[in-house]
């Protein structure tokens, strides 16, 4: 892990790309002083909520019956890990090379404005996993290039595999039944995104609870949002039952740093779990760069500030090839004199463009260095949105990181079991006040 004086340096950034300050004085935060926990992050494969409370696993009943994760697994996460991801019943399609567990330091602090965290963790590869899937002209049509590496496409080589690195924090403040004891498996599925039973789309679009909440794929939900015991993706409850529990704030905070999305602009999304993986009201600082009337991309990239209006694929970058609006991009030509293979990225990314609920983490730097991202990241305390969880000192939350790299998305990734975090009061991680 890198020195803690990278803080100060990395605060300073996101200050001045977003023009707010912080309450507390970036040079005189001293993370040293913080105590740092190394959380072990483990690769989890399939297995689901479902498989959880499955005779195929040893302790289904206890689970079943609220039992904790930690009961029996604490401590054997990189174990747990290692078996995993060399492939089996819960990873049909080991990703090769993928490492079983990963390493997370940990730093809470706050103050009276903010909630200050620091995570430091090293990636499988010699570069920043920043780059994401482009759009590629074939001579007539622009069509996705790249893909994350556990899918179809890119597993069978048909796509590179290309895809951000991420780094999540799902937060709960003892609302959400069993997240305590159980973590992220209560929103993760059978039917979703690569896990068992994933329908195709025209089943997703035949189903009349997909039709009403208006999606087209299956992605986190919780087992409130469900009729049956098992929870399954196509059983909704009626709207009104989801807007009840939205109301009530029985649902998961879900805030993703992203390091070709987000990071950037120096932000992170901010987005909940409930009958599906939602973005908060507002917008987010990134947005698709398709338009969907044209079929063309809306943006381009000036190639007097670029270098060139688009990449190739003959040399994509392995990282980067950001469209920052306002800064290096410029509205699409058609006649531009387009040749194929000529590449695009399939975001826009923008600061100012963000707005509402979905941009109150305003302030989520990483930096990549020999190896290692350092992301600071401030979230502001007591909010009063709809759509989030109100860190307020004197309360203790559970938290479940997970870090996403190695070109990988969906289940590919690290996840921890579910701890707390406490800000001035007993807790795992208890937050440091800064003076």
């Amino acid at each position: 892990m890198k020195s803690h004086q990278a803080l100060p340096a990395a605060f300073a950034i996101i200050a001045a790309l977003s023009g707010t300050a912080l309450a507390a004085d970036p040079a005189t935060i001293d993370w040293g002083q913080v105590p740092a926990r190394t959380v072990t992050l483990f690769y989890p494969g399939q297995s689901s909520f479902q498989w959880l409370r499955s005779s195929a696993h040893p302790g289904g009943g206890m689970v079943t019956q609220g039992g904790a994760c930690v009961a029996c697994h604490s401590g054997q996460e990189a174990k747990l890990g290692e078996k995993i991801v060399k492939g089996g019943a819960l990873e049909p399609t080991p990703p090769p090379g993928k490492n079983g567990s990963l390493p997370l330091s940990v730093q809470v602090a706050y103050d009276e404005q903010n909630a200050y965290f620091r995570f430091q963790w090293k990636t499988k590869n010699n570069y920043p996993g920043d780059g994401y899937p482009y759009y590629r002209f074939d001579g007539k049509e622009w069509k996705a290039y790249g893909a994350p590496r556990l899918s179809a496409p890119a597993y069978k080589g048909e796509q590179p595999a290309i895809y951000e690195d991420r780094m999540s924090m799902l937060i709960d403040d003892g609302s959400v039944q069993n997240f305590d004891k159980q973590g992220c498996w209560i929103t993760c599925h059978n039917g979703e995104r690569d896990n068992p039973g994933q329908p195709n789309a025209a089943q997703v679009a035949a189903n009349p609870f997909y039709q009403a909440i208006k999606r087209a794929d299956v992605r986190k939900y919780l087992p409130s949002t469900r009729t049956d015991e098992n929870a399954s993706w196509d059983k909704g409850v009626p709207l009104e039952q989801i807007d009840k529990l939205k109301a009530e704030g029985k649902f998961l905070d879900l805030v993703q740093w992203r390091a070709h999305r987000s990071n950037p602009v120096g932000m992170a999304d901010d987005g909940y779990v409930l009958d599906w993986r939602n973005f908060d009201a507002g917008a987010n600082p990134f947005a698709s760069n398709m338009d969907a009337k044209t079929k063309q991309p809306r943006y381009m990239f000036d190639a007097a500030k670029a270098g060139n209006k688009a990449f190739s694929d003959q040399s994509p970058p392995k990282n980067g090839g950001v469209l920052l609006l306002g800064q290096n991009a410029v509205p699409f030509d058609a006649n531009a004199g387009w040749k194929a293979g000529d590449l695009l990225p399939q975001y826009t990314v923008s600061a100012e463009n963000a707005k509402g609920s979905a941009a109150d983490n305003k302030h989520a730097k990483g930096v990549w260095k020999d190896g290692t991202w350092t992301l600071v990241w401030a979230r502001p305390l007591n909010l009063r949105n709809a759509d989030d969880k109100a860190l307020q000192e004197g309360k203790r939350y559970t938290f479940s990181f997970a870090v996403h790299d190695d070109n990988i998305t969906t289940r590919g990734h690290q996840i921890s079991f579910p701890l707390t975090v406490g800000f001035g009061t007993k807790a795992d991680i208890e937050a440091t006040k800064l003076k």
